[in-house]
């Protein structure tokens, strides 16, 4: 990875540590690459998200071919992904697609080329044999690799392209900065981009289902409480950390969890409660067997004065004949018939 180069379009800013997204430009690129055996990045040392191989250029500063040939002597591997530090849509597929090409071709190398059909040499994969091949004919031809452009080095080279105008996509200027941050907040983007930001901030590797932690933020926010929704997935991550990490141990988790919401719900539904005893409502103290509300004195209403229904005013009955009051206003008299009058001298069914 090339990391040193000078950035005077950005007024000689640290670029690599230029943040998009919450994380600089470096980091990004490295969790593009975490797949590599080993990683060397060509610039002067500093944190990363993960451990690295640092090399320079001999002198610092010398150019793009002579920084790829400073990296290419930090590794032994057949295939070597080139990449800039710059590169903020880089995604792990893209890394397997240029690998994929590159073997399953007769080519020295397999090359990203951007929106416009241009090749980007620093979004590759090389043969490095190839690669160390054409580094010893331009160091013998000009001396040094000193201020070669890679252009010279590629020539050499039978390449298959790949079209990507995103991945391809580097920052050169402020402008390209502001263009990288506002993508990513897209909303097609902003939910990945996030998730893949937490996840190197915490040094985490693992992949998961997020539409299955979405469906159970959901379940445990509408059937139980909107706050339970990341309580939830937070016990969900424990529980599957406790149980030994891995996709697999997540989605069990996960199940677990959005069944109980789902329970949890079901008991708040309108109907009968399934758990009730029979005879009774879900939710209502049921009757003693001598007639009387549990807990109130015999002969009396639940709660109320002797002799009297709730709400009622002392001495009647609240709207039926009987003696009880169910949900009738308290200045209706009782009909002495058994009914209560309603407009017009009809009956009201109660």
């Amino acid at each position: 990875m090339l990391a040193g180069g000078a950035a005077r379009r950005l007024g000689g800013a640290d670029k690599p540590g230029v943040r998009v997204g919450g994380r600089p430009l470096l980091d990004r690129v490295l969790t593009a690459c975490a797949g590599a055996t080993a990683t060397v990045v060509v610039a002067d040392a500093r944190p990363t998200v993960r451990p690295v191989t640092w090399a320079r250029e001999d002198p610092p500063g010398a150019g793009p071919v002579a920084a790829l040939a400073a990296g290419l002597r930090g590794t032994s591997a057949e295939h070597v992904l080139v990449v800039s530090a710059d590169l903020p849509f880089l995604h792990r597929t893209t890394v397997r697609r240029l690998l994929t090409s590159l073997a399953g071709s007769g080519a020295e190398g397999a090359l990203l080329t951007d929106a416009d059909g241009r090749d980007q040499p620093l979004v590759a994969a090389y043969r490095a044999s190839a690669l160390r091949r054409e580094l010893t004919a331009l160091d013998a031809a000009h001396g040094g690799l000193t201020g070669l452009p890679l252009r010279r080095l590629t020539a050499g080279l039978h390449l298959v392209r790949v079209p990507d105008p995103v991945a391809s996509f580097d920052c050169d200027t402020w402008d390209d900065i502001a263009t990288a941050r506002a993508r990513i907040r897209e909303h097609g983007h902003v939910l990945d981009e996030w998730i893949s930001a937490a996840k190197d901030e915490l040094g985490i590797e693992l992949d998961v289902d997020t539409a299955v932690l979405l469906d159970l933020a959901r379940d445990a926010a509408h059937g139980v409480a909107r706050p339970a929704a990341p309580l939830t997935t937070f016990l969900v991550g424990y529980a599957a950390g406790r149980a030994g990490g891995g996709p697999e141990a997540v989605d069990e988790a996960a199940r677990k969890a959005a069944a109980l919401a789902l329970r949890w719900e079901e008991e708040n539904s309108p109907g009968p409660d399934a758990g009730a005893t029979a005879g009774t409502t879900a939710g209502t103290i049921p009757a003693t067997t001598d007639g009387t509300d549990a807990g109130a004195t015999p002969g009396t209403d639940a709660g109320t004065t002797a002799g009297t229904d709730a709400g009622a005013t002392p001495g009647t009955d609240a709207g039926t004949a009987d003696g009880t009051g169910v949900g009738f206003s308290p200045d209706v008299a009782a009909d002495p018939k058994g009914a209560d009058a309603g407009p017009g001298g009809r009956p009201d069914a109660g």
